[in-house]
């Protein structure tokens, strides 16, 4: 078996390695991909595969030993589906796990953004606190406030739950979900024009690439703050940057990028006065990461035992 970190919380890899040989890529600093990848997972009966670029070329490579590839997360977008159904390759994601962990993210990031809280960190920081000012560091409020969901699958679900909390009218759309008790269901220019805060947690996909672009951003109060945790490239990086600088919304949170990692220190999403980033952290706590790489472990045993994969991605439900 194949892993694609060295080093996974939880007592995972310690599972596998009691039923098969385990090789783990020896440097988490610097992921697998290209030929190394293919190399690691050469012969090997399965893949678990946190952070990895699982394209055709790779299935391809692998076509005939390995028979699952395991992503210990909810997002698949970075496999190629089609070629794993080719190549007779099982793909198998984490849902079910994560949603509640991301939710509190997200509001995190609604909190951040919308009261401009990490420049006051940095001006308290930096010696810049002037305890004579009434005027300085003044944010918008959550409570009260109307949040728009886009998409309203477990994640933008749980936030929901959270913003009852808060006093929030909650609205959501791109969904086949109608009204519930916690949400309305809405057009989506109706929730661009009518929210305060919208919130995305939609799947990347070739109809949500730069779902969010100047278009849309125009259509949103000059109040209005965005948070995406979802996927970055949902976001036109361009757009949003322009819309801060021109006052067409006032905050953005991110804690996702439609290029990661980010390792430029003056990239201009980090540095924007206005934006509240995060390094795509949105399920990172001790007893979430470790339960996402559990499932992960679990449909490997359960295919080379010769039973279903547990969760399957949606096409290999529909492809069987």
């Amino acid at each position: 078996m194949a892993v694609t970190r060295s080093s996974l919380p939880g007592g995972g890899i310690d599972r596998l390695r009691e039923r098969a040989d385990v090789v783990l890529w020896p440097d988490d600093d610097v992921p697998a991909s290209g030929e190394a990848l293919r190399k690691l997972a050469r012969g090997a009966d399965a893949v678990l595969a946190p952070y990895a670029k699982v394209d055709r070329e790779f299935l391809e490579a692998v076509r005939g030993s390995v028979r699952i590839v395991a992503l210990p997360s909810a997002g698949y977008d970075a496999v190629d589906v089609t070629a794993a159904l080719d190549a007779g390759i099982v793909i198998t994601n984490a849902p079910n796990v994560l949603h509640e962990t991301t939710a509190d993210t997200t509001f995190a990031l609604m909190l951040l953004a919308r009261r401009l809280l990490l420049p006051a960190v940095d001006d308290l920081r930096g010696g810049e606190w002037k305890r004579s000012r009434f005027d300085e560091h003044l944010g918008l409020d959550i409570t009260g406030a109307t949040l728009g969901l886009a998409g309203y699958g477990q994640i933008a679900q749980a936030v929901a739950r959270r913003a009852a909390g808060f006093g929030m009218t909650v609205l959501h759309s791109l969904s086949r979900t109608g009204s519930t008790d916690l949400s309305t269901a809405v057009g989506w220019d109706e929730l661009l024009e009518r929210s305060d805060i919208v919130s995305l947690h939609v799947p990347l996909t070739a109809e949500t690439k730069g779902l969010i672009g100047a278009g849309e951003l125009a259509r949103m109060k000059p109040t209005a703050t965005l948070i995406n945790t979802a996927r970055g490239p949902v976001v036109d990086t361009a757009a949003l940057l322009q819309a801060l600088d021109d006052g067409v919304i006032h905050s953005a949170g991110l804690d996702v990028y439609d290029v990661e990692p980010i390792r430029d220190p003056e990239h201009p999403l980090l540095r924007h006065p206005r934006i509240a980033v995060l390094p795509h952290v949105g399920s990172a706590t001790e007893a979430t990461r470790a339960r996402m790489v559990d499932l992960a472990v679990d449909n490997i045993l359960a295919v080379l035992e010769g039973r279903p994969a547990l969760t399957p991605v949606a096409e290999m439900k529909q492809g069987g």
